[in-house]
């Protein structure tokens, strides 16, 4: 997924952080480009519908920073979504990305087996399954998707996997949610750094190690370039808590990465959580059943009621309505 190069007219740096915005940025020497996402009150609005145990919370706020970060490919038009579905204790987790900064999210998980884990990472709670990336494009209607394996790997992983098989592109993922405690009270924050070598004539594709290497043999490195070996050493520099501390902006971040090469930043986007359910949508949708099947979903008020799996909103409708 190659970074834009529009420029930006100059302004002051912000001093700190400025809440749900994707800033894209280049450090046009090492051949670099990336985005960096910092999310306040959207994730924290997101994770709040509804009772989340905190480790199901930090998986689905690094899905909405992953989200975030690869949907922003879209400019102003098109749709990206995020899902896994395995076999652990979080079975399903979905991300929507509507162009240019629309987000909602929701995950789906057994609370009894969350609650008997201890360990409470990645890798215990996925299971075995897989990442799905979905972009569909508004202005031709096409629909990319790409899928890998989800086998205890964390979504960066999986991501890592995603952009070396799928797209060919040297990339590193660093992903960060916290909840924070102010006097005000707790609220989620998450953020999250996507840097990706693109030199002019394209990465150097990956050798295949020789089919008659010895057993043990250590096969090629991703790419040996010394561009993306510096730029890579420097990601790894980030802390987590960079990512999410509110007195941190973007571009102080960045300068601290990338000061000894110099680092450009471009026009920064917005992003708000933003749900497509509606009182129209749900109406068209229980049109489309049997009567026999609207019939089925009446509950003991006389009543259908639909409860979006996003934002959680209840919404009922008259049986007789529809006839």
């Amino acid at each position: 997924m190659p970074q834009g190069r529009a420029s930006a007219p100059s302004r002051p740096v912000a001093l700190h952080s400025e809440d749900d915005r994707v800033l894209p940025f280049a450090v046009e020497a090492l051949d670099l480009r990336g985005r960096v996402v910092r999310l306040g009150p959207t994730v924290d609005s997101i994770l709040s519908h509804y009772a989340y145990p905190p480790q199901v919370a930090r998986l689905l706020g690094e899905a909405v920073a992953l989200a975030a970060l690869l949907g922003s490919i879209l400019e102003s038009h098109g749709r990206f979504q995020l899902q896994t579905r395995s076999d652990g204790p979080v079975d399903m987790l979905v991300v929507d990305y509507d162009a240019p900064g629309k987000l909602r999210g929701f995950a789906r998980f057994d609370a009894e087996r969350v609650a008997q884990i201890r360990d409470a990472s990645p890798a215990a709670l996925f299971g075995r399954g897989h990442l799905a990336l979905t972009i569909e494009r508004e202005e031709d209607a096409a629909r990319y998707q790409g899928v890998v394996p989800l086998e205890g790997e964390s979504l960066a992983e999986a991501a890592h996997i995603y952009f070396r098989q799928s797209e060919q592109i040297p990339s590193f993922v660093r992903l960060a949610v916290a909840e924070i405690v102010t006097p005000q009270g707790a609220s989620w924050r998450a953020g999250g750094l996507l840097l990706q070598y693109l030199p002019p004539g394209g990465a150097r594709a990956r050798d295949l190690p020789p089919g008659d290497a010895p057993d043990g043999a250590e096969e090629p490195s991703e790419d040996d370039s010394d561009h993306w070996t510096e730029g890579q050493a420097l990601a790894a520099t980030l802390e987590d808590h960079e990512l999410v501390d509110p007195a941190l902006s973007s571009e102080r971040l960045l300068y601290r990465l990338f000061h000894e090469r110099g680092v450009k930043v471009f026009t920064e986007r917005a992003l708000e959580e933003f749900c497509r359910c509606s009182n129209e949508r749900i109406d068209k949708l229980l049109r489309s059943f049997s009567p026999q099947e609207r019939s089925d979903m009446i509950g003991d008020d006389g009543r259908i009621g639909v409860t979006c799996e996003f934002c959680g909103t209840l919404r009922s409708f008259d049986p007789a309505d529809f006839d």
